[in-house]
């Protein structure tokens, strides 16, 4: 891979679960590269574009999991919809729930991780990831980054294993160089960091890797690397 930004205008199709969880730094890049950008929003509407409607689809997180389809029935269609993207050849980013849905509809099993992971916590970069441009100047080292999720998933089939944590060992993959699964959240501002606190406040009840609301806003001084990162790493997704 090559760090290389297009300047052919992309159309970009978003998966937003809730409110709360949104593009945050990401719409920023998509303003700044003049992209298209479309979004199917489950909690207002279910209309999902065709493949070939798009070039990118992007998959934010939520605080439901994948296999909970009686309480929100669209699940079934985004993950068709999921599948259709990645074997049309879409470049595909996932979300922390996201990133599940990616590992569901590659046929890999989702379940709950031993240990709920929400706060500022290290990734460590695996050496494939090393030997990869995909995490620019950071990848030679460990980075703290925003997690908050509950789930996890086996890696899938033939995908680079990038990134893992104390608490949960499958935090990043990489699928054909154009499907990336990302369990923790680059694309954080103050405004959606604060917004997810606001509305999920009820998971910080204390745990060996849950840190509380205070203690997750005091950590903001990290955001700016994490959006940079962010952004290095669409670049590079990014067609010529």
């Amino acid at each position: 891979m090559t760090v290389m930004k297009s300047m052919i205008p992309q159309k970009i199709h978003c998966f937003q679960h809730v409110a709360f969880e949104d593009l945050g730094c990401i719409s920023h890049w998509i303003d700044q590269n003049n992209h298209l950008l479309t979004c199917t929003k489950f909690y207002e509407n279910h209309s999902i574009p065709e493949p070939e409607e798009y070039d990118w689809l992007i998959i934010m997180g939520g605080p439901m999991g994948i296999y909970d389809e009686k309480e929100y029935p669209w699940l079934e269609k985004e993950k068709k919809a999921i599948k259709e993207a990645i074997e049309n050849n879409k470049i595909v980013l996932g979300i922390c729930l996201g990133s599940q849905l990616i590992a569901d509809a590659l046929g890999e099993k989702v379940y709950r991780n031993p240990e709920k992971e929400i706060g500022w916590f290290d990734i460590h970069l695996t050496e494939q990831a090393k030997t990869d441009s995909l995490f620019g100047e950071n990848s030679a080292e460990h980075m703290m980054v925003f997690h908050w999720h509950g789930d996890t998933y086996h890696l899938p089939e033939k995908s680079k294993h990038l990134a893992y944590s104390t608490c949960c060992t499958n935090q990043a993959f990489l699928y054909k160089n154009n499907v990336l699964g990302l369990q923790f959240h680059l694309e954080v501002t103050e405004e959606s960091i604060g917004n997810m606190v606001l509305n999920g406040g009820n998971e910080l009840t204390g745990g060996k890797y849950i840190q509380s609301g205070s203690d997750i806003l005091a950590q903001t001084k990290y955001i700016e690397a994490n959006n940079k990162t962010m952004f290095g790493i669409l670049n590079i997704l990014n067609p010529l």
